[in-house]
């Protein structure tokens, strides 16, 4: 793409009243808008980098044999009712709305309640099972706070997959295949080594959960991590869970603040039961399923990235979710650019070609803003030299490369 065909731009300055440093570099390297607090609009840059995580959470989900489907944002009261999480007083987070005949309706904040009903319609023999359910949408949570960016937004996308199993057997073996999946996912986003599968709270899901939590100075939770196991401990059930019975040892936490990016739960029977989720067993037996659901947002996923993994001039993005691999700058050498900008394009590089007619000093530091891994700078002096120097955002090395061996140099790498 070439920036000036690019209808955003960067600002130096975030609005006055964003204080999370994810949005502040988001929003004035021009990847999101802040619509209000907690709601954000995801422009071309912000929005072809969450659809890289998606793509990468989306074929982890595959591999583990997940099936993709596409629910309702709309949810009905009686449903919500079966399982006592209509009522405010055990669900604080619920946008709810009313049909113009009066009919109460809620904006689904998560789906173990509808696709239980789903299922009721697919699953009545014991050869129906194990099933493995994941859908990318829309949620609706009405948090009290809302200062961190798209870290913890009102409406955003969720990656959720629910799994549904005969026996508590089946079902460790589906969770552990998850919670494999999800290390997976976190290291192929650049936040594998500083992400920790973490005991926390169920919440108004299950006694006990498991979190992902990555290291951050904008986390909201403090975690406690067993450096020798790679195991953590959320505060919250610090002195509520038996630790030796989670094989860690108190003398041996460290005590860190960290961001959730992912979280994984057993639900057992709790929404089956009331729902009338059942099979038939190998005898003729009625059984209800036993039920899992794991939980990830893309958004979320991109915030902390540009949280935990940026520095003072801006973005740093990994290459597996980069908006674009390489930034060609043209510095008074429009006609070489644009041949190499063709040239890379064509071999499938994706690059975004700064053709603007700004001063250099501008375009390096709007370079290092929005964060792209690779730049390539050709000047007047690459004419002259017949080569261009390279530079990758998170070294300070600058390499130089004859003009035609650019395409064959990213090829190889």
């Amino acid at each position: 793409m070439r920036q000036t065909q690019l209808f955003t731009r960067t600002k130096k300055e975030a609005p006055r009243d964003e204080v999370s440093r994810n949005a502040e570099l988001l929003i004035r390297a021009g990847f999101v808008h802040k619509e209000m607090a907690g709601v954000y609009s995801f422009l071309p840059l912000g929005l072809r980098v969450l659809n890289k995580v998606i793509g990468i959470i989306r074929e982890e989900m595959n591999v583990i044999d997940g099936q993709e489907i596409s629910m309702t944002a709309l949810q009905e009261k009686e449903l919500w009712q079966k399982t006592d999480r209509w009522d405010d007083k055990n669900v604080d987070v619920w946008f709810k709305t009313a049909l113009k005949n009066g009919t109460e309706l809620g904006l689904g904040w998560t789906h173990e309640e509808p696709l239980t009903r789903l299922l009721t319609q697919h699953i009545s023999s014991y050869r129906d099972l194990p099933v493995l359910v994941y859908q990318f949408q829309t949620k609706f949570r009405n948090e009290t706070r809302a200062k961190s960016g798209i870290m913890r937004m009102r409406e955003f996308l969720m990656k959720d997959l629910y799994s549904f199993a005969r026996t508590q057997g089946e079902h460790e073996k589906i969770y552990a295949s998850v919670r494999a999946a999800y290390k997976k996912i976190f290291e192929r986003v650049g936040l594998g080594e500083r992400t920790y599968p973490t005991f926390a709270s169920g919440g108004a899901f299950s006694k006990y959960s498991e979190e992902f939590q990555t290291i951050s100075d904008a986390g909201e939770d403090l975690i406690y991590i067993d450096e020798a196991s790679g195991q953590a401990l959320n505060k919250e059930v610090l002195n509520d869970a038996v630790l030796a019975d989670l094989g860690l040892k108190r003398e041996n936490l460290v005590e860190k603040k960290a961001v959730e990016v992912g979280n994984i739960f057993t639900l057992g029977t709790k929404f089956s039961e009331p729902l009338g989720l059942i099979f038939k067993d190998e005898e003729g037996g009625a059984q209800s399923v036993v039920m899992g659901c794991y939980g990830i947002g893309p958004g979320r996923v991109m915030g902390t990235i540009a949280e935990a993994l940026s520095d003072e001039a801006g973005l740093v993005w990994p290459e597996s979710v980069a908006p674009f691999r390489v930034h060609l700058l043209s510095l008074g050498a429009d006609e070489k650019a644009l041949e190499i900008y063709s040239a890379l394009t064509a071999a499938g590089i994706e690059t975004l070609y700064d053709d603007r007619d700004v001063s250099a000093g501008e375009k390096f530091a709007e370079s290092d803003l929005i964060g792209i891994p690779y730049r390539v700078v050709i000047g007047k002096r690459s004419l002259e030299s017949g080569k261009a120097e390279i530079k990758k955002r998170t070294s300070s090395d600058i390499e130089t490369v004859s003009l035609e061996e650019i395409v064959r140099y990213f090829e190889k790498l």
